[in-house]
């Protein structure tokens, strides 16, 4: 077991809290705070507790001057202080003399935002790459270092691994809570498990998939992924995305697992990733032409409810059509209230699967939503997290 923020006496102690406030942001407007939101429990218990609090998070990533300016963390910290109820400090500078002194005159209860941890890496990527004098520096600043970045925790980067090196440490609520509730899915004995997997690359997947489909009673396909195993099998998909490499491999998987992978029997085509683009039907009966799909069909989804129907445990990850598209969105749109209808336990795994869940208004409907989608995965095809087993045991 991990140490967790309540393992600690941070009663006027500096405690770094590793967040992931890598939001949306335009124009300076923040589009989704959901990760703001979910950071609030582990920061308003070291606040209650008297501790002095300081923030560090990544934004975007940042590769030249006009990414700084477009990815700071000042909107955030904005955000922030509306939320808490309270001024939140921010610090334009990730080292110095000026964020040494504002940090030296903090009071119990105060915090402090740093700016992204990511100006780091222009022109050198110091943070990214675990620079030891720049984690040695931060781990400096303060008395206990906690990680409640779900998100980066499959990275070892100096604001995460680095602090902990050097510093007391332990995971947030929020990590506690990914933690446990993906370990829902490894070792849930509750059955039928279904498992969809959606998304644009089959590549990146592909070990979860091995991971889990021995585990799984059905994998439900969508995407580009779903477009690789359609090939693979000889149907022709026309001009739609798809991985020729994993070719191979979804060949095996079919010959291996046939029962256990559900595929699309129909689909919504269509030639440019336009709003004004209309769906065609497609039931994979006629030549494609040069369409592409960019959505599972009518039928499809059916089947799938059958399946999802019954389910008592369901992950999620990847959207099973272009959703940023109206009129390709309503199978993710369907399948959501399918599985808020019914009476399993629905775990969706961060990243693009989490955002088109929220953006289409299922945010409340589900038993986990994950703020971590590569962070997810891995953890899914048991991988050490590098964020994870640096810190602390009990």
């Amino acid at each position: 077991m991990k140490k967790t923020i309540r393992d600690f006496d941070i009663n006027n102690k500096k405690v770094i809290i590793r967040c992931d406030f890598n939001v949306p942001i335009k124009n300076g407007i923040i589009l989704d705070d959901n990760r703001i939101k979910e950071s609030l429990k582990t920061i308003k218990y070291a606040l209650e507790k008297r501790a002095k609090v300081i923030l560090l998070s990544h934004l975007g990533r940042v590769k030249s001057e006009e990414d700084k300016k477009k990815n700071t963390l000042l909107p955030v910290c904005k955000r922030l202080s509306e939320l808490l109820d309270k001024k939140v400090l921010f610090s334009k500078d990730t080292r110095g003399v000026v964020l040494e002194e504002m940090i030296k005159n903090m009071k119990p209860s105060d915090a402090i935002l740093i700016e992204n941890t990511r100006y780091e890496d222009f022109p050198n990527k110091y943070e990214s790459s675990n620079d030891d004098k720049l984690a040695n520096y931060w781990a400096s600043l303060a008395d206990v270092f906690i990680n409640d970045a779900f998100g980066t925790i499959h990275r070892s980067h100096a604001s995460n691994v680095g602090i902990a090196s050097y510093l007391p440490s332990g995971i947030g609520f929020l990590v506690e809570k990914e933690i446990n509730k993906l370990n829902l899915i490894l070792d849930s004995k509750e059955r039928p498990f279904v498992v969809i997997m959606g998304g644009a690359k089959i590549n990146d997947k592909i070990p979860v998939i091995d991971n889990l489909i021995n585990k799984a009673d059905y994998i439900l396909m969508g995407g580009g992924i779903a477009n690789t195993f359609l090939k693979a099998k000889g149907l022709d998909i026309g001009l739609s995305l798809y991985d020729e490499e994993s070719i191979s491999y979804c060949k095996k998987v079919l010959s291996c697992y046939e029962k256990k992978i559900i595929l699309p029997v129909d689909a919504l085509l269509g030639k440019k990733t336009d709003v004004s683009e209309k769906a065609v039907y497609y039931d994979f009966s006629t030549k494609i032409g040069d369409y592409k799909i960019f959505d599972i069909g009518l039928n499809t989804v059916q089947a799938y409810a059958q399946i999802l129907k019954k389910a008592k445990i369901v992950f999620w990850n990847g959207p099973l059509g272009v959703t940023e598209l109206e009129n390709f969105s309503n199978s993710t749109k369907n399948i959501c209230q399918i599985l808020k209808e019914s009476k399993a336990k629905v775990i969706v795994g961060g990243g693009d699967s989490a955002s088109a869940v929220i953006k289409l208004g299922f945010k409340d409907s589900f038993y986990h939503i994950s703020t971590g989608g590569g962070a997810s995965l891995e953890f899914l095809e048991g991988k050490e997290l590098p964020g994870l087993k640096v810190i602390n045991n009990r």
